[in-house]
């Protein structure tokens, strides 16, 4: 079976062999021999049958056989494997077993007969592969190495070639039996000493020796041998020749090389750990230095020089690939070494640069080329064929130099000139549009260039090119590089790191020395300092600025001899430190900004206005600050705007210099600054620049994020998540921080920009209200310039069109200028009339309301005297500059020639910038003249002239006067205005009366700033009030029969009689009375003990001062309490306390020219209640005339909640309240006063009738003559005018209680016992003596006559009223002293719970709305049942 099973294989096998490919057939032979050999007992004809098939049958027969006798596992298949082969001897040869076979199989086989055959056969093969042949040199024959050294050695030429000398080499070899590898080495040693000739051992090297490893152990045992510095340069040439040319790999060789890269690591570390340690020695101060302690030396002096690389084959080896220009190669085995540690090392250094220099020469000539007559140093090129090729485009330059650049580093600092020629073409390729290289110059700017510029000392030149490439950049970019140049590559430099700690050695050295006195020698110091290192410069720099302010001057002027690279850097540091750090940006009181904010606020303003500092960065951080809602950092950009643009911020200015800023911006210029501003032009035009610079700019911007954050920063300005609210005062810091700076930028924006720019630039009036949410105060004060450019383009364009060639009148002018206001203004009133409630526009027109909005002082009046004033000056100056230029020396005759020249043009200018102005002035005077009657809305019900006063006040008055000061003085300005014009419905009298009456309210919620503008608003209105009061003639030429002193507001609107109007003598009670208001309120606020209230208080006291007070009796009563204030904050709140020293100061000094109440307003004894009654009414705008006159024409009208009664007693309570205030400074006197005119004096029954009924009558109409005063807010002032009025606080009241219980007793048994008898008598000659006027009525109507008080006072004798007076005074006097008293105990029992002016929580809770007691109210009032029942008995008496 086993017989037909072979038998059929190998009928298969030689079928397939027929048929199938050679290469199918090996596979299935080999598979067949497989099975044949492995099967057991296979008989020895079929192998000799299978090997005859084919000639290769056999070796693959014993191929397979070989493989199953290695894999044999047993003895018995072993033995059939051998058995099988020796049966089938005859079909395979002897040599070929024993080529395939083992020598134990061949020995079993048979094939090999001696059995010592093993041994020889190792014997020779120890001795051919591990035994050494040893020559004896001294006994060769050395004829054959000097016939291949002089053949190797010969002139090459062109019959030489590397195919001829290989055949001589050959020969030699064979004839002198010489050894192949030492012939090798020879040519590499001749190749080495005549490495140039590369052309003929390169493709030698090639023929000889194929094998690169056998070449790499050569040269790996030749740089053996030299392991230590004397290895030739050859060496390295010739390896990185073979490296170029691929006759070996840098794999195979890098192992030869030393030393390891471990070690060359540990270096790099122990550098870099070498240069922190030396920056740390430099920042070591010793500061418990004893008497005999050795001075600590200088690290510089302990500095020792890293050691040097000649030693590390690595680095030479780079330095050779760099020399044959074999970058790729290079370019790998620096990326095996630490970072620019092989472009680092001096040979390799010089050898990159001047393949770079050869690189980039023809793409250098074309686009950068120079001047033809400059003669260039010859460029030395690459001669091998191999080296990296010059770039032709932009293409090859990405990507062959750039790398090349980024491997070369800080070390681009050896080759001044290649660094030149870089960025040369560097600003060639950002010139082009499609800029191919933008980001690469980046990459090469942050790697090679700026770091290297550090290693430049004092090379200017470098830094100016290479600023003139970054500029091409935004700042964005720049500063990127800036903070990477700064605070990242010294970290990966160790000699960067020690140069940084040199520098900042030096610095210190410089900063200690400079002030005022050497500001020249040490800039210059500082200049060369800051060529290289700009960023550590002024990095310490700006750090001892933040500490110490006073160095800023000098180290601004010390900055002059910088690179325009240094000030851009500058620029960044400054950015870095304000923005840089968590430091806290206010003081640790939270009531102002922290003094290294201000010192660098201070230090940014001065610096961009002296030096070309790049202001985009600085003012965008500014926009970036106010979108996150921190407007502390507006104070850089108040800075900047004040020293660039001369444009100040102050509040603080004189009555001179706000007089001064109502003229044209030359007088502003010349006299409304504190400093006069010069040489700003420059400065101003590059702020300009910065702002509009990019787009959209950041003008527009920056305005209004100040107006939004002036409106939210109230609300916004908080601390982080968990921390209390900013500090209250910090908080109305802000506040005036953002509207200073709001309006100095504003101003800025108008005075530089065009009038195109300007309006083109900023969004309209109704996109600013209604888009952006700004008020109208801001939105009109952006608009106002656009606004008044717009309408003098309109009248220059009506007065080109109408030339007629004859002469135009002013009135034809006034008339054009009033036609394109109306035009100009149209498309904004159409807007406003949306942004305000409809009901806005039935007390004023839209007209009116953007006319108020749109003028400005400069509108309305000549600043005549400022403008005298200033050109007196100039003129003074001229005449000094030629007096010293006649009596001068030669030298300087020019100077003064030239100054006298410039004061006459100054003065040339003013004049006609006077001259202008004032036909401006006449203009808008005559378009207000015609545009005053449709101002107000005719209504004649004195509610409504109350609600257009409101509205007036609300929309347009209060608002604008807290803008700005010069804000403050059109307000009052714009008042009189609308008087002196005799405005149709618009009270002047009821505005002013509503100004005074009560300002507790409004002085109580106004910033610092904003109570300085109301006390400028409030000194101005009364300085006209006064001038009015200080005539008769004035007030009869400027106030009488003028419609704004009407007191009778009648159904027809017109007024016909002169009794309508308020007379000189009523005004002056007026006068009086508001006086004693702002006294009361001033008062009310100093007794709050509330920081805002005392500090606002005392400013308005300090601005009104020139008009208030001016009565001895309020002066007194001021001054007693400011010195109340005083002994308070003396050691509390020194702010306080300053505020009010200063104030009693300049109290004291107007002593002499208070005036006495009967001088301010004589008070005769027949006079004073006529005149009181009279005045009241005034103020009210009530009569019964108007009653009449309501009742006649049958509307349904609400009747005057204010009578001329009401009224004469309100008067009659200030004239009380006033002695009552006298009374409280002079208790001890008055007293015994008191005392004898009550003894001298009696008092009949139907006088205590009579005034109980006026003391009825007041209680009754007390609630709605306050409410009448105070403003109509929408909020109810009844309640808070009646708290103000409260002598004390309810224990007060409760222990007051038992003394007027019984006063209140015995009165009324004296008075219930005399009621009945003294009733009827009074009626009697009341009708009797009545005048015929109060009994008649109108048209027929038989209604009952309203019987007036000041009728029935005219019965009463003078004496009667003196005596009732004085008694009643007496028992107020008595209730005061008593009240006084225990005021005094309670408050000093108060203070002992207050703290910094606040109250503890069981007191706030208690009185929670408590107003302290002002001398000058009295006790009159009750409760409101207690009114309504005595207003009902006193009408039962009056129908009676």
């Amino acid at each position: 079976m086993a017989a037909r099973r072979d038998s059929a294989l190998l009928q298969a096998l030689e079928k397939c062999i027929e048929e199938v490919p050679e290469s199918e057939m090996r596979q299935l032979s080999g598979e067949a021999a497989s099975v044949l050999l492995k099967a057991k007992g296979a008989p020895a004809g079929t192998v000799v049958a299978l090997c005859r098939l084919h000639p290769e049958l056999p070796a693959l027969l014993l191929d397979v056989a070989c493989v199953l006798d290695a894999a044999a596992d047993n003895a018995e298949e072993r033995a059939d494997l051998t058995r099988l082969l020796k049966e089938a001897e005859t079909a395979l040869s002897d040599k070929l077993l024993k080529e395939r076979m083992e020598i134990d199989t061949l020995q079993d086989v048979g094939t090999l007969k001696n059995k010592n055959f093993y041994t020889k056969f190792i014997k020779i093969k120890t001795k051919l592969y591990y035994k050494q042949r040893k020559f004896n040199l001294f006994r060769e024959e050395s004829e054959g190495y000097a016939k291949l050294v002089v053949e190797l050695n010969q002139d090459v030429g062109e019959i030489v070639d590397s195919k001829s000398v290989l055949e001589i080499i050959k020969s030699l070899i064979g004839r002198f039996n010489l050894d192949p590898n030492r012939v090798l080495d020879i040519i590499l040693e001749s190749f080495e000493s005549r490495y140039e000739n590369e052309d003929l051992f390169i493709p030698l090297i090639k023929s000889y020796m194929s094998d690169p490893q056998i070449v790499c152990e050569v040269l790996g045992f030749k740089f053996a041998a030299h392991s230590d510095e004397s290895a030739p340069h050859g060496l390295y040439v010739i390896t990185a020749l073979l490296l170029q040319h691929d006759i070996i790999s840098l794999d195979d060789i890098y192992s030869w090389l030393k030393p390891d890269d471990s070690i060359i690591w540990r270096e790099s570390e122990q550098e870099m750990q070498d240069a922190q340690e030396y920056v740390r020695r430099m920042t070591i101060i010793c500061t418990n230095k004893q008497p005999g302690d050795v001075e600590p030396t200088d690290p510089k002096d302990n500095f020792v020089e890293p050691v040097t690389d000649l030693g590390n084959q690595k680095l030479r080896l780079g330095a050779a690939l760099l020399e044959v220009g074999c970058w790729n190669v290079f370019h790998a085995l620096s990326a095996r070494l630490p970072e620019y540690r092989a472009s680092a090392y001096p040979p390799a250094t010089k050898a990159l640069c001047a393949m770079l220099h050869s690189i980039i020469h023809p793409l250098y000539t074309q686009h950068c080329p120079i001047a033809p007559n400059i003669k260039s140093k010859p460029m030395k090129q690459l001669t091998n064929k191999l080296a990296v090729p010059p770039v032709k485009d932009w293409a090859d330059l990405r990507q062959i130099v750039i790398p090349a650049l980024a491997t070369l580093g800080p070390a681009l600092q050896n080759d001044s000139v290649l660094m030149y020629k870089i960025v040369r073409i560097c600003k060639t390729a950002r010139s082009l549009e499609d800029d191919p290289l933008r980001h690469d110059i980046l990459s090469i700017l942050d790697s090679a260039i700026l770091p290297a510029l550090s290693y430049m000392d004092c090379n200017c030149c470098m830094a100016e090119e290479v600023y003139s490439l970054l500029k091409l950049y935004p700042y964005q970019y720049r500063y990127c590089l800036y903070a990477r140049w700064k605070n990242e590559a010294p970290l990966r430099h160790a000699s960067l790191l020690r140069r940084r700690a040199d520098a900042q050695r030096q610095i210190k050295a410089i900063m200690k020395r400079v002030s005022k006195e050497n500001v020249k020698p040490q800039g210059r110091l500082i200049g060369k300092l800051s060529h290289a290192a700009p960023a550590f410069f002024f990095d310490y720099v700006l750090l001892q600025i933040q500490i110490y302010d006073n160095l800023i001057g000098p180290v601004v002027e010390s900055l002059k001899y910088l690179t325009s690279l240094s000030y851009d850097m500058l620029g960044y540091c400054l950015v870095e430190a304000l923005g840089g750090g968590r430091r806290a940006r206010v003081q640790p009181d939270g009531a102002s900004a922290a003094p290294w904010l201000q010192g660098l606020a201070a230090f940014c303003g001065a610096a961009c206005k002296k030096y070309a500092i790049d202001l985009t960065a600085l003012l965008q951080f500014v926009a970036n600050q106010l979108k996150a809602k921190k407007s502390l950092d507006l104070l850089i950009l108040k800075e900047i705007v004040q020293k660039m643009a001369g444009i100040e911020a102050a509040e603080e200015m004189t009555a001179e210099q706000l007089d001064a800023m109502s003229g044209g911006e030359l007088l502003r210029g010349e006299a409304g600054y504190f400093s006069q501003v010069r040489n700003t032009k420059k400065s101003s035009q590059r702020l300009k620049e910065a702002l509009m610079s990019g787009g959209e700019g950041l003008d527009a911007a920056l305005c209004l994020l100040a107006a939004q954050q002036r409106q939210c920063c109230a609300y916004r300005e908080d601390g982080a998540e968990g921390a209390p609210r900013a500090h209250l005062k910090l908080v109305g810091r802000l506040i005036d921080q953002c509207q200073d700076a709001l309006v100095q930028f504003g101003v800025f924006l108008a005075t530089t920009h065009t009038h195109d720019e300007y309006s083109s630039r900023l969004p309209s009036i109704e996109s600013m209200l209604e888009d952006y949410h700004i008020g109208a105060d801001v939105a009109f004060f952006l608009a106002r310039p656009a606004l008044s450019w717009s309408i003098t383009a309109r009248y220059e364009k009506l007065r080109r069109e109408n030339i007629d060639g004859k002469r135009v009148t002013a009135a034809t002018k006034q008339q054009r200028y009033t036609e394109a206001a109306s035009m100009a203004m149209a498309p904004i009133v159409s807007a406003i009339i949306c942004t305000l409630p409809s009901k806005v526009w039935d007390d004023i027109s839209p007209e009116f309301y953007v006319t108020f909005w749109s003028l400005t002082m400069y509108d309305l009046q000549v600043p005549t005297e400022s403008y005298k004033r200033e050109i007196d000056r100039l003129k003074a100056l001229a005449s000094s500059a030629g007096s010293e230029n006649n009596s001068s020396s030669s030298s300087n005759v020019t100077k003064g020639r030239k100054e006298h020249e410039r004061y006459n043009t100054l003065i040339e200018k003013l004049q006609d910038e006077k001259r202008k102005q004032q036909e401006h002035v006449e203009r808008v005077m005559y378009r207000l003249q015609q545009e005053k009657d449709t101002w107000f809305l005719s209504r004649s019900s004195k509610y409504a002239k109350n609600e257009t006063i409101t509205q007036f006040m609300q929309l347009c008055l209060f608002p604008r006067c807290l803008f700005t000061a010069m804000d403050a003085i059109y307000c009052a300005h714009f008042l009189h205005t609308l008087h002196s014009f005799k405005t149709a419905n618009f009270p002047t009298l009821l505005c002013y009366d509503r100004l005074f009456c009560d300002i507790t309210y409004t002085v109580t919620c106004l910033t610092e700033g904003e109570a300085a503008r109301y006390g400028r608003f409030l000194e101005a209105v009364l300085a006209t009030a006064m001038h009015w009061r200080s005539d008769e003639s004035v007030f009869q030429r400027e106030c009488a029969h003028y419609p704004g002193f009407v007191t009778k507001f009648r159904v027809s609107n017109k007024f016909s009689d002169a009794n309508d109007h308020v007379g000189y003598v009523h005004f002056r009670h007026v006068c009086h009375k508001w006086h004693f208001k702002i006294t009361k309120a001033m008062l009310v606020c100093l007794d709050s003990r509330d920081y805002v209230q005392i500090r606002n208080s005392l400013i308005v006291l300090i601005r009104i001062l020139p008009q208030f007070p001016i009565l001895t009796k309020l002066s007194q009563v001021i001054a007693h309490k400011i010195e109340k204030v005083r002994d308070e904050e003396k050691n509390h709140r020194q702010d306080l306390f300053i505020l009010a020293t200063s104030y009693s100061g300049q109290l004291k000094a107007r002593a002499s020219s208070m005036l006495r109440d009967e001088d301010f307003h004589k008070m005769g004894s027949g006079e004073v209640p006529d005149t009181l009654n009279n005045s009241s009414s005034a103020v009210n705008g009530d009569s019964q005339n108007d009653k009449d006159t309501r009742r006649e024409t049958g509307k349904d009208r609400k009747p005057s909640k204010i009578s001329d009664t009401s009224t004469e007693k309100d008067s009659k309570r200030d004239s009380n309240q006033q002695f009552k205030g006298g009374n409280i400074e002079r208790r001890s006197e008055g007293s015994k006063d008191w005392e004898g005119r009550n003894t001298a004096k009696t008092v009949t029954r139907e006088d205590d009738l009579r005034r109980k009924d006026r003391i009825s009558n007041e209680r009754n109409y007390r609630e709605e003559r306050f409410s009448e005063i105070s403003p109509a807010t929408g909020v109810s002032n009844n309640s808070d005018e009646i708290s103000l009025l409260t002598n004390a606080s309810n224990n007060i009241s409760r222990i007051q209680q038992e003394t007027s219980e019984r006063d209140m007793k015995r009165r009324k048994i004296e008075e219930n016992s005399t009621i009945k008898q003294v009733c009827a008598q009074g009626n009697k000659d009341r009708e009797r003596d009545s005048s015929p006027n109060e009994k008649r009525t109108r048209g027929g109507s038989k209604s009952a006559v309203t019987v007036r008080s000041s009728s029935s006072s005219k019965l009463r004798g003078p004496e009667d009223r003196e005596a009732r007076k004085e008694r009643k005074l007496g028992r107020k006097r008595d209730r005061t002293d008593e009240t006084v008293i225990l005021e005094q105990k309670r408050r000093r029992d108060d203070q002992k719970g207050h703290q910094n002016g606040d109250q503890d929580d069981h007191h706030a809770e208690k009185h929670h709305h408590k107003r302290e007691k002002s001398p000058y109210r009295d006790r009159s009032h009750e409760r409101q049942d207690s009114r309504d029942k005595h207003r009902r008995s006193n009408e039962n008496k009056l129908r009676r």
